[in-house]
């Protein structure tokens, strides 16, 4: 299906409300795979899955077939009751923040990264955890990176599109180079190429990392909103 095909009553107020549909619909739509109101990321590329505020038994059909016998994913949003058959494995609380005040700056010691990166970027990512990058993210925007001595030691990048925003995503540092403030220049540098382009950036967190949300805030971000991830599991046999 196309995203066309499946526009429903729902309407975001905002292109934030739900960044994973607004981008689906729009600037990332060659990703996207589309059941009904239930829109996905191209597994390669992202996890991600778009949903209404509220799902219906249809909604849940949707998701079950698109995610698969036994997948899961995060639903964003209060309330989420799975019916019968799938199974709740975790509440995760998550901000997200506004970028609109990030005082951005390029800086010519990092460089584009580019696919040939992508296995040294999956490494780095695997020691430092920042959240979740598939073999094929870096299609879904700029990513910058910090090499010493011909190492990648530290990125950051572009990830969900909505209309007129960019997700500034995949903030990492190894360990022994912390401290010496590689990821506010990342993300200063990596909000520069998005500012340029008219846009605003924009990011999420989760809730107790409260050490990352200080480090925004001092560049410039402003919470948006506090959410919650509900974590579900779909049934092990879709539709037996």
């Amino acid at each position: 299906m196309t995203a066309e095909s499946t526009l429903d009553v729902y309407t975001s107020l905002h292109p934030l409300d739900d960044p994973v549909r607004s981008s689906l619909h729009g600037e990332h739509r060659r990703f996207a795979a589309w059941v009904g109101r239930i829109g996905r990321y191209d597994p390669e590329v992202a996890r991600f899955f778009g949903h209404p505020p509220v799902l219906d038994d249809q909604d849940w059909a949707d998701l079950a077939t698109l995610l698969g016998p036994g997948g899961n994913t995060a639903l964003r949003g209060e309330g989420h009751v799975p019916p019968a058959g799938w199974t709740l494995l975790q509440h995760v609380r998550s901000v997200q923040m506004d970028g609109t005040g990030l005082r951005v700056a390029e800086d010519p010691a990092f460089e584009v990264l580019t696919a040939a990166d992508v296995p040294e970027m999956l490494e780095l990512i695997a020691r430092t955890e920042p959240g979740p990058f598939a073999a094929r993210t870096i299609e879904m925007g700029t990513y910058l990176g910090f090499r010493v001595d011909g190492r990648l030691v530290a990125m950051a990048g572009e990830r969900m599109h909505p209309p007129g925003w960019t997700e500034i995503s995949a903030v990492c540092t190894d360990v022994e180079f912390r401290g010496r403030g590689l990821a506010s220049r990342l993300i200063r540098a990596v909000g520069a190429g998005i500012r340029a382009r008219g846009e605003k950036p924009f990011l999420h967190a989760v809730a107790h990392n409260t050490t990352a949300i200080s480090l925004y805030e001092t560049l410039g971000f402003t919470l948006r909103q506090r959410s919650q991830l509900t974590i579900v599991q779909a049934p092990m046999h879709v539709g037996r």
